[in-house]
């Protein structure tokens, strides 16, 4: 796992192969970016499948519930079939501006 810190955000990487076990450890230690806005960049996983997707809505969940954003980076499953409870865009830019959009919604008091 890689952690790079950005402007207004916290950009997370995984470094293994496996989907499920880079969920795991990021639900084990999400006390470490508990207060950030995080991206989750999973661009290279080309045949992810929708239920290992759904692996980070539970973690997703409770990171919004603290009013910081979550997106996912990844553009191998149909966006019609993702919940709308799990951000999730198919480019590093796509992902940015969703975490924008989110401040000034939140600056604003929505």
């Amino acid at each position: 796992m890689k952690i790079e810190k950005k402007s207004n955000y916290l950009l997370i990487t995984d470094a293994q192969d496996s989907i499920t076990d880079f969920a795991s450890r990021l639900t084990a230690n999400h006390h470490e970016f508990e207060g950030e806005n995080v991206i989750i960049d999973i661009l290279n996983h080309k045949q992810l499948e929708l239920e290992q997707l759904l692996g980070f809505l539970e973690l997703s969940t409770v990171h919004r519930a603290n009013k910081k954003s979550f997106v996912i980076a990844n553009n191998s499953v149909d966006i019609d079939k993702i919940p709308e409870e799990l951000f999730v865009a198919p480019t590093l830019k796509e992902a940015e501006d969703i975490i924008q959009m989110e401040e000034l919604e939140r600056e604003l008091g929505f």
